[in-house]
């Protein structure tokens, strides 16, 4: 997984990378890499998950606090490499049902929990009852994902960015 991640953060593409370069870049045979994986596609579907990592569990106190949380995960990366790979599988995942139904594996739990926490607000009276909660989702997500993909505005501290657009969020879904 670490040899498809680096060669993936070099530059090499989901299509042009082969189970034979990866042997080789981690020094191991094809075989080695095919006793565990049955071919490229999940090989890379494990590696992208490592690189996204686990996703935060919301403690569920606070719908604000739970969506800052989420919002402030969104586009975020331990990994280095991810800078470089993420943007680069927009495209890829755009060409190919494939690759987007697999990289839909990997953001669902993340989606997931989004949607039990906008669930919860408004089974609690918090947001309006006719939210739309896909719309919402985007709305809390799209610009965390700009901004840490493109860097847009460098006026903007990334530290508390993710509160700002809960908090300009909220005010528009809040129950009246």
């Amino acid at each position: 997984m670490e040899a498809a991640l680096d060669l993936l953060a070099e530059g090499s593409t989901l299509e042009a990378l082969s189970i034979e370069a990866i042997a080789a870049r981690a020094g191991v045979g094809k075989a080695t890499i095919y006793r565990r994986w049955s071919g490229k596609e999940a090989l890379l579907l494990d590696a992208l998950r490592r690189l996204k990592g686990v996703p935060p569990r919301p403690a569920g106190r606070s719908v604000r606090d739970d969506l800052v949380l989420l919002v402030g995960a969104v586009g975020q990366h331990t990994d280095p490499r991810a800078r470089k790979i993420m943007p680069c599988l927009v495209p890829e995942v755009s060409r190919s049902s494939a690759h987007r139904q697999a990289y839909e594996a990997i953001i669902e739990p993340r989606r997931q929990a989004m949607r039990e926490v906008l669930r919860r607000a408004v089974d609690g009276g918090e947001l309006r009852a006719d939210l739309d909660i896909e719309v919402a989702m985007a709305l809390l997500t799209a610009p965390m994902l700009a901004q840490r993909m493109l860097h847009w505005h460098t006026e903007l501290d990334e530290r508390i960015l993710p509160e700002r657009i809960v908090d300009a969020v909220l005010d528009g879904l809040r129950a009246r």
